[in-house]
């Protein structure tokens, strides 16, 4: 007796157990629910957290106008030159582009709000309105760790398609975005197209994805209209965004990068706004003034993005890293992280805008107490400051430089345990009657174990691990004490076995007659 189930069958009376059987009973218990019933389920809103005062909020963004002002961003195309002088942007004899504070307000006016980010299957979209919090993946690494041999080897698109396919099998990784770079890759545009389509092969959740150069998006929107069935199926629900760093900190555009953005929106992708500056190095050191940065850079990618098409679909990007001070080295896992991400939340909040930033890297090599306890302090605050998009928040080890796909697998357990966090405690007339405790204390059992309102809350209250283990030590001794890293091998396993290909094979055949792929 080994669990609430068990003990609760023991001490059912006798009139209970002959109605059905245990066995019926726990089949029940343990059978799915319907996913509006789940303990965790993505789009749950958090907010609880703020480590920003009203008063600071209001200091950044005023501060982040008067960035814009003064010193605005360089280094934008032609294109990008004609696009925001055209709506009103300055032009210096220094080639910076300076935001007028109208000009700001009124393209954050006109910005897209409560977006959804569409999936192939209409159960995985993600609704980003309010504090609504989705956890998912994104990164470049160019690495995979094998937390057997301890070996850092290069990532290859194999290995993006399968990290994508058992993304597809964990409930709590609500979205796909890229993980790592497809290494075996040679030519860019090749290495573009593979990754995009190694996501989509993958899975029917979101997928998230980048473009090196201008020209590898026609090709790329050639492989979405097929997939979708057609332009128009495609424009009804665009299930892939474009993670897209328009802007090189500090306030400088990426040329290459903002041309794809051009080109993106007006296609009908979403966008990512991705501001990825990194405080005390490409960002100023101060968390706030940090977060000022971020707030201005984006907010010069909103203009831009709604001067290409107003309302276009655009994610507020705020991504700012931070640094070990004593080298310059990126510290992802660090306290500091946790509250950049959680004040970039805020600041969505403010702007009304559907926000996202990194959540979950962690700076251990490999997936050890140092990484849970990086990726547990950095999820649960950004999931509890209301988050829109949770990006990086599992699999990403050694600072963005490493992916694990059985950290994957025990990131599902973790998220899992920082969405139970997110949805707070309910309190309602009906779990607050003393009722139950009438029972159990005058003339009961003297104990919650098996009593109806227990079992009825065991899965719709309580949130489960597949993998973490919660045996004693003595079941653990006598299950030959099974290792945690062991369990998540297991499920890898299982999944990959069982997880095939998302596109419909002829559909397939005829993407790969026409562009090389790299996996199988």
């Amino acid at each position: 007796m080994n669990d609430i189930a068990d003990i609760g069958e023991a001490c059912e009376p006798a009139r209970n157990r002959r109605s059905g059987g245990r066995a019926n009973r726990v089949a029940v218990r343990s059978a799915p629910l319907a996913d509006n019933l789940r303990p965790v389920r993505a789009g749950m809103p958090g907010g609880q957290y703020k480590p920003l005062t009203e008063a600071g909020i209001a200091k950044i963004h005023e501060s982040a106008l008067q960035a814009l002002e003064v010193i605005g961003l360089s280094q934008a195309p032609e294109s990008g030159v004609e696009i925001l002088t055209g709506a009103g942007a300055i032009l210096g004899d220094d080639g910076r582009i300076r935001f007028p504070r109208a000009l700001v307000e009124d393209m954050l006016a006109v910005a897209a709000r409560n977006i959804t980010l569409h999936a192939r299957e209409e159960k995985h979209d993600l609704h980003l309105s309010g504090s609504n919090v989705h956890f998912g993946t994104a990164g470049a690494a160019v690495h995979i760790v094998d937390p057997i041999t301890l070996e850092y080897r290069d990532s290859t698109a194999q290995d993006l398609y399968d990290a994508g396919r058992l993304v597809h099998h964990l409930d709590n990784i609500h979205f796909y975005q890229r993980t790592m770079v497809c290494r075996d890759v040679i030519d860019n545009r090749d290495m573009d197209l593979n990754t995009l389509y190694a996501c989509l092969a993958a899975t029917t959740k979101h997928v998230g994805t980048s473009f090196f150069e201008p020209e590898s998006v026609a090709p790329a929107f050639d492989i979405l209209h097929m997939v979708a069935g057609g332009e128009g199926k495609w424009l009804e629900r665009p299930f892939v965004s474009n993670s897209n760093c328009f802007v090189v900190p500090p306030m400088k555009f990426a040329e290459e990068s903002c041309k794809v953005m051009e080109d993106c929106v007006r296609r009908g992708m979403p966008m990512l706004l991705l501001s990825a500056g990194q405080a005390g190095a490409t960002a100023p050191a101060p968390i706030a003034l940090a977060i000022v940065q971020a707030m201005a850079e984006c907010l010069a990618g909103v203009v831009y993005v709604n001067a290409i098409k107003k309302g276009a679909p655009a994610i507020f990007g705020t991504w700012p890293f931070v640094s070990d001070l004593r080298t310059g080295a990126m510290s992802g896992g660090s306290a500091e992280q946790a509250l950049l991400t959680a004040g970039c939340a805020q600041m969505h909040r403010f702007y009304d805008l559907p926000g996202g930033a990194a959540s979950g890297i962690t700076d251990s090599k490999l997936p050890d107490m140092q990484a849970g306890w990086e990726q547990g302090i950095t999820n649960t605050l950004a999931g509890l400051a209301g988050l829109n998009m949770c990006y990086e928040a599992v699999g990403m080890h050694a600072s963005l430089l490493g992916f694990c796909h059985e950290s994957l697998i025990l990131g599902d357990d973790l998220l899992g345990q920082a969405l139970r966090c997110v949805r707070g405690i309910e309190v309602t007339e009906d779990n607050t009657s003393i009722e139950a405790m009438k029972q159990v204390c005058l003339g009961g059992p003297g104990h919650y174990l098996g009593s109806d309102q227990t079992l009825k809350l065991m899965q719709t209250e309580y949130i489960y691990p597949a993998v973490a283990n919660r045996m004693s030590p003595k079941e653990w001794n006598e299950a030959k004490k099974p290792l945690l890293l062991d369990k998540a091998i297991e499920r890898k396993n299982a999944i990959l076995a069982k997880a095939g290909c998302m596109v419909a094979p002829a559909i397939d055949a005829a993407i790969r007659a026409k562009y090389r792929m790299y996996f199988q």
